[in-house]
């Protein structure tokens, strides 16, 4: 069936169901249109989920080589900060040594 001929269809049915009181009287045409409408909210849903996850997709990359990036800057600073502790603790013992001298 091409999707005319589907448009037809559901325009037919749409205009037989509000000229009647099929829906509220039979119980399977109740069924069928509320399967149909929930066939169409669950096709509507996947459609967004995959256009959410196409975005999230083209953004992740970026996003996770920007977190690289600053994790390793990060990484760097802390070791420039350790490198930089160890030397001011060296300095400590040294002036601490020197000042033991002053007072003999």
């Amino acid at each position: 069936m091409t999707d005319t001929e589907k448009k037809v269809m559901v325009r037919l049915c749409t205009k037989i169901l509000t000229e009647t009181d099929l829906y509220e009287m039979d119980m399977e045409v109740k069924n069928l249109v509320d399967w149909i409408c929930v066939s169409e909210q669950m096709k509507e849903n996947n459609n967004k989920i995959r256009d959410l996850t196409g975005e999230y997709k083209q953004i992740e990359p970026k996003c996770r080589e920007g977190v690289r990036e600053k994790l390793e800057r990060m990484k760097k600073l802390c070791e420039e900060r350790n490198s930089l502790y160890e030397k001011q603790n060296e300095l400590k013992g040294q002036r601490e040594k020197l000042e033991r001298n002053f007072v003999r």
